[in-house]
């Protein structure tokens, strides 16, 4: 199966820039600023959310996709084994080549 779509760096930046938002809000002192920084990390931390959210339903569909493939392999492989092979008769009907 593939590796994750969202690699963990992207999804480090996301967190990183949460946490930059959280620093910047706990160190203002005018109430606006504190705000606006408040807003910038639940933007970040929905961002963060939405793409772990998103590898994960990725992540089971790559597992759904796999469990049929392999139902389907497995079926197609029975069928196979099942069909009557046919009988392959070897008569004697003398050499190949006349001589």
């Amino acid at each position: 199966m593939a590796g994750p779509i969202i690699r963990s760096s992207n999804l480090q930046f996301l967190l990183d820039r949460a946490e930059e938002a959280r620093e910047q809000a706990e160190a203002a002192t005018l109430d606006h600023v504190r705000e606006r920084c408040r807003r910038s990390e639940a933007a970040w931390e929905a961002l963060a959310d939405k793409a772990r959210r998103s590898e994960r339903l990725r992540l089971e569909e790559a597992e759904r996709k796999a469990a049929i493939a392999a139902t389907t392999t497995n079926d197609v492989h029975q069928e196979f084994d099942s069909l009557e092979k046919p009988a392959v008769a070897m008569a004697d009907s003398g050499p190949l080549h006349s001589e």
